[in-house]
């Protein structure tokens, strides 16, 4: 199967796959934590059961998505001592202490909370949960600082100096967080989190718009509550996430002018304005783009503002520092497709909501569930574009990916991978579908909580309204 793959090919298939598995698990429950606080928000102010009911059903999400997410996200610690010895020694000194910053101001923090924030809402004082509740989704936020930290470094690296024995070692820690890709990286990464839980949230919404529209008393409250707010979320954020993605890729062009020119498809330069490629078959051994659509000028004006502004292509790097073209090539279109429509299902939204049509228009809830899951598509074709456009390097232009790999033998990793992919698939599988199980079912008044069914005390005194009161009246019998 994978006979012809060297070691550095298969760890980095192994690292993109379980990263792949990893992304959408906190891509979701970054934005499902704050849709929590929302709602949980929306409860106490306003003292609508609605929003109650909306909370403990995707409560019960939460929790299963988050800790997919954390044992998911595990894994790759591992890797980067088994697989990516080299690199762990080399950069440990710069990642190591920002990775630890993580796990002490957001692991931490969301690990104290989750538990009350699961379990407590019963128990603890409406204001003591509610705290519970922002501590957690800021803690998702904080995670995802950190990591986008260490991200952006190795894409822009800065305030760092190297040791006698080739170590990168921190000189200026301000400058190694507040790196040049740093501000856009985080801001496009947390806005794709909303979106793709807005769009999951308006999935599950349109399904259960399209059941509950020959129910004698219509859709339920809570159905049209859910998918009110992820519509405003896709009309509100859709279009700024196309401005902060705009922003990111004029930065990339600052810093990494070889990546820029691979998602172009521009094999060579273009000093009078260059195109912008709708389509095409990128030919990385020819340094061609067949069959390619490309409207003049465009690319130039998107990219500088200028229609005639020269854009360097791939021609002026040697070819040993090229990403992956095609790849590239492709991810970024996906990812940019998608955006686009998300943009245009919240245009609709609007329409249908100026005509009083937002639950009346079967055809707007069909195209809500079909871009359901678009935004996980959308965060992976992302991350891929980043991550494929960095290469040939770990760290950019400082350490090669082929110089970050443990002496290992293709064999040893080709094993683990395939035994990471029929692990991955059953767990994560079954968590997966236990998830599509419980969005299956309708919000409804009377919802539960994840532990409301059962009896959860393990140890001290039993609160009475939680026992069998025969058995405790009378323990005797």
């Amino acid at each position: 199967m994978f006979d012809h793959a060297s070691a550095v090919d298969l760890a980095r298939a192994q690292f993109g796959f379980t990263i792949s598995f990893h992304f959408i698990f906190p891509a979701f429950s970054i934005g499902l934590a704050s849709f929590l606080l929302v709602l949980e928000a929306l409860w106490l102010k306003t003292g609508n059961d609605t929003y109650l009911v909306l909370f403990k059903y995707w409560l019960k999400i939460f929790a299963i998505a988050f800790g997919m997410g954390v044992v998911s996200g595990i894994v790759m610690a591992y890797q980067f001592g088994t697989n990516w010895a080299v690199f762990s020694d080399k950069a440990g000194p710069v990642v190591g202490p920002l990775m630890a910053y993580e796990v002490l101001t957001a692991f931490f923090l969301e690990a104290g909370f989750l538990g009350v924030m699961l379990f407590g809402l019963e128990r603890v004082g409406k204001k003591l949960h509610f705290t519970a509740t922002f501590a957690v989704a800021a803690g998702t936020f904080i995670s995802a600082f950190w990591i986008i930290v260490v991200n952006s470094w190795m894409q822009t690296p800065q305030g760092y100096a190297i040791n006698p024995q080739g170590q990168f070692v921190p000189a200026d820690w301000l400058a190694i967080i507040f790196n040049p890709s740093m501000p856009y990286r985080l801001v496009h990464t947390v806005l794709g989190a909303y979106l793709t839980t807005a769009f999951v949230v308006g999935g599950v919404g349109g399904w259960h718009l399209l059941r509950e529209r020959s129910h004698k008393e219509g859709p339920s409250e809570g159905t049209r509550v859910m998918f009110s707010m992820a519509m405003w979320m896709a009309a509100i954020v859709a279009p700024i996430q196309i401005l902060a993605g705009h922003t990111q890729g004029t930065n990339t062009l600052a810093y990494q002018p070889a990546k820029i020119a691979a998602m172009e498809g521009n094999f060579t330069s273009h000093p009078n304005g260059a195109p912008l490629t709708v389509v095409g078959i990128p030919d990385q051994k020819a340094g061609v783009m067949r069959h390619a659509i490309e409207i003049p000028k465009l690319g130039s004006l998107v990219l500088k503002g200028s229609m005639n502004a020269p854009i360097d292509g791939l021609d002026k790097f040697s070819r040993a520092d090229w990403p992956q073209v095609y790849i590239l090539f492709w991810t970024f279109r996906v990812m940019v497709g998608i955006g686009v429509g998300m943009f245009g299902l919240g245009l609709w939204s609007l329409v249908a909501r100026a005509s009083g049509k937002l639950y009346g228009w079967p055809w707007l809830h069909r195209a809500a569930v079909l871009m359901g899951p678009t935004g996980f598509v959308a965060v992976i074709a992302g991350w891929m574009t980043t991550e494929v456009g960095r290469q040939p390097f770990t760290v950019y232009h400082l350490l090669r990916t082929a110089q970050s790999v443990s002496p290992l033998q293709a064999p040893a990793v080709a094993a683990s991978l395939i035994a990471f992919i029929v692990v991955y698939f059953f767990v994560f599988g079954a968590g997966t579908l236990f998830i599509l199980r419980l969005m299956g079912h309708s919000p409804h008044p009377g919802e539960k909580g994840p532990d409301e069914d059962q009896v959860t005390r393990t140890a001290g005194l039993t609160p009475v309204h939680q026992t069998h009161g025969d058995a405790i009246m009378n323990p005797a019998e």
